[in-house]
């Protein structure tokens, strides 16, 4: 499996939610609404869920295997850090 394509939308406001991110699997498959989130240990992601009946959240879409999360999650983290260094600089008014 490869990580084909990722594209963040960062998020404006304040507050744990950092990104939204679609990614493309071999050319084939896309999986959108993976989030971005700051935790008291450092930036994660949550695949997609949606709220079910019991009031519970559950994901709709997820990888099966521990290597596989973290492949994952290693690439929208290093594409998220990159998006971030694309920003463009603030403007500096000398006077």
């Amino acid at each position: 499996m490869q990580i084909t394509d990722v594209r963040v939308r960062k998020v404006a406001k304040e507050g744990k939610l950092k990104a939204v991110v679609s990614i493309t699997i071999d050319d084939e498959f896309v999986v959108h609404d993976i989030k971005v989130i700051e935790g008291e240990k450092g930036l994660f992601i949550a695949m997609p869920s949606k709220k079910a009946l019991d009031g519970e959240y559950r994901d709709i879409a997820h990888p099966i295997n521990s290597g596989t999360r973290e492949k994952i999650q290693t690439t929208i983290l290093n594409r998220y850090g990159e998006a971030l260094e694309e920003e463009e600089p603030e403007a500096i008014d000398e006077m």
